[in-house]
């Protein structure tokens, strides 16, 4: 395994394996690396030839500066799995200054209105922050390939929308989400979650599930009148939002109509950890 802190050793690496023709594929990762993470690279790995595995907790998406000093950094245990899952992977461990240099600032964005919907109205600047960290990383690194999963759906939209406006010849490729037994969508997050608290977040998913058994037949105000009452009565999590979109344009729909895909998205909080997970309601 190769682990590169400095971007211009990184990228003389993969210019020469491009240079011998090799497809090269990226998975960005904040750390504290977990299951979900590792079947990004495992879909990394059965269609590049080498995958660069980024690690980085960005700064300048955090708008809550408690929840970036809290986030679980735990690298020398990431680099041990990722040199167990595979030998030949390529890792990028670069540090704010390496990176971004000396101003560690966000670049703003027009994502077209996919930034100023659910996450983007609860986390200010967060899409920024975003868009700038993916925007270096695709300059750094150049992947044919990067590899996002659909649990930050919005997310993944919105890194399309970003290589469709800068016209990034990098493919975009979604993974499912990857759940715990209980259906807990796998976050980092996950393990800021006391025992009980964990058990008690399964619930997120068993209300998406109840959601896309309504949708067959309830309106789409009707079932998140149906959720906000839910959560209302739960000791244990406190909703932030409950959406029903447009799988495209993100926006929250009045109607369902014929042709059109949708998904439920939510956002809750266990203690002081903040949960999403969302759910295609009509595939």
């Amino acid at each position: 395994m190769q682990i590169f802190k400095e971007k211009e050793a990184l990228k003389s690496t993969l210019n020469g394996l491009r240079s011998d023709g090799k497809i090269i594929g990226l998975v960005p990762t904040m750390g504290a690396l977990h299951e979900g993470h590792f079947s990004l690279v495992k879909e990394a790995l059965q269609t590049c030839d080498r995958v660069v595995v980024s690690i980085f907790v960005n700064p300048t998406q955090f708008d809550n500066p408690k929840d970036l000093e809290k986030y679980p950094r735990t690298l020398e245990k990431d680099l041990e799995l990722l040199q167990q899952a595979r030998e030949d992977l390529i890792v990028f461990v670069p540090n704010a200054s390496e990176l971004y240099g000396p101003t560690v600032t966000s670049e703003h964005f027009n994502f077209e209105g996919l930034e100023s919907v659910m996450e983007g109205k609860f986390r200010s600047g967060h899409f920024d922050g975003v868009g700038t960290v993916i925007k270096l990383l695709f300059s750094i690194v150049e992947p044919h390939k990067a590899f996002f999963g659909e649990k930050d759906y919005q997310q993944l939209q919105i890194i399309r929308k970003l290589t469709e406006k800068l016209e990034l010849p990098v493919e975009i490729v979604g993974c499912p989400i990857l759940r715990e037994d209980s259906g807990l969508a796998r976050s980092s997050r996950n393990e800021r979650l006391s025992k009980q608290h964990r058990e008690k977040a399964a619930f997120i998913y068993q209300t998406l599930l109840k959601s896309k058994e309504l949708f067959g037949t309830k309106s789409a105000e009707y079932i998140t009148r149906w959720v906000e009452e839910q959560f209302r009565n739960d000791p244990f999590l406190k909703l932030e939002y409950f959406e029903i979109a447009n799988t495209k344009t993100l926006k929250k729909i009045n109607r369902k109509r014929k042709g059109n895909q949708y998904r439920a998205f939510i956002a809750a909080y266990a203690d002081d950890v903040r949960l999403i997970d969302n759910m295609p309601l009509n595939n």
